[in-house]
């Protein structure tokens, strides 16, 4: 317990290190205001990894003081196009957005692009999220022992008593083969290529101006409710908060008897939402996507749990 909990501190300081190298830098005007496409109604990224296709775009870049002559095309790009912007962009956002480039083309379509990577991330790691899963199911079984237990010391805040509190749960954790920190390390992984996800898509040009059954990848939907295909937007929206929500109730692992805990589906959803509509389209697709992978992935453990009960 000790030595994963040791390896967890190190791969967050790791990573916290990795984000204080890069970001995306929004374009903006002479009077340092926000350069919007008027088009799609997109904030543009200054700090673009190649060569807008779209003539319009390129113009505002251009007028904006931007020399993307100096980039290559989106088609020629490679890892090491550009100069170096520190261990973020180096490592996770230049080979996310090469791989986005690469499967957009191939397929002709970047949002199904971001459908397949999402995808592969969630393949690599299938076995870190199913040990969560696993110890979810196995916390759900653990759960009328521990509302006992809870129930046994309410009210007790002296020393003595919390720590016998501590040392019965432990046991009871180690009754069920439960880790408590078993579910940390997908969390901990998955934040950075959230971000990574994000700004591959908006300093990509080629990809935030194409579009996915109506969706502008590069607009936000609350942006694209104003547009005249406002209702993929809400569809999207929707999908969002059916999926995410469904996730989150499959992943509970609290005392559902708990007003608290039954709300939190709900409210983690509500925050997704509200995140969600003042995100990029094609990061919204990526989020579906895992979590319609986590759905699935925690039905079917959900089942050989059972057909493994009965048998």
């Amino acid at each position: 317990m000790k030595k994963k909990t040791n390896k967890i501190k190190i791969l967050l300081v790791i990573f916290l290190l990795l984000l204080t190298t890069g970001c995306t830098k929004t374009l903006t005007d002479d009077n340092k205001k926000p350069v919007k496409n008027e088009a799609t109604g997109q904030t543009l990224t200054e700090n673009i990894l190649c060569r807008p296709t779209n003539k319009e775009t390129a113009k505002i870049y251009t007028d904006n003081g931007v020399n993307i002559k100096k980039l290559p095309e989106c088609k020629d790009f490679k890892i090491t196009s550009g100069k170096y912007e520190g261990l973020w962009t180096s490592i996770l956002v230049k080979p996310l957005a090469f791989v986005l480039l690469f499967l957009g083309k191939a397929f002709k379509n970047y949002g199904i692009s971001v459908i397949i990577i999402s995808l592969v991330i969630r393949l690599i790691a299938f076995p870190l999220t199913r040990k969560t899963a696993m110890q979810s199911e196995l916390m759900k079984k653990a759960q009328p022992e521990l509302n006992r237990l809870q129930k046994k010391y309410a009210g007790k805040t002296d020393q003595e008593s919390m720590m016998k509190q501590n040392q019965e749960m432990m046991a009871i954790y180690q009754k069920y083969k439960i880790n408590p920190m078993a579910g940390c390390l997908f969390a901990l992984i998955q934040l950075p290529i959230f971000i990574a996800f994000f700004e591959a898509i908006q300093r990509t040009p080629v990809i935030f101006e194409d579009k996915f059954l109506g969706l502008q990848l590069g607009t936000t939907p609350v942006v694209g409710i104003s547009t005249a295909t406002f209702y993929a937007y809400i569809i999207l929206i929707l999908i969002i908060a059916g999926t995410t929500f469904f996730s989150f109730k499959l992943n509970s692992t609290g005392n559902m008897e708990d007003p608290t805990m039954k709300m939190m589906p709900t409210m983690m959803t509500g925050m997704i939402v509200i995140t969600g509509t003042f995100m990029p389209t094609g990061l919204g697709i990526y989020w579906v996507t895992s979590n319609l992978f986590t759905i699935v992935q925690n039905i079917l453990i959900k089942r050989s749990k059972s057909l493994n009960g009965k048998a």
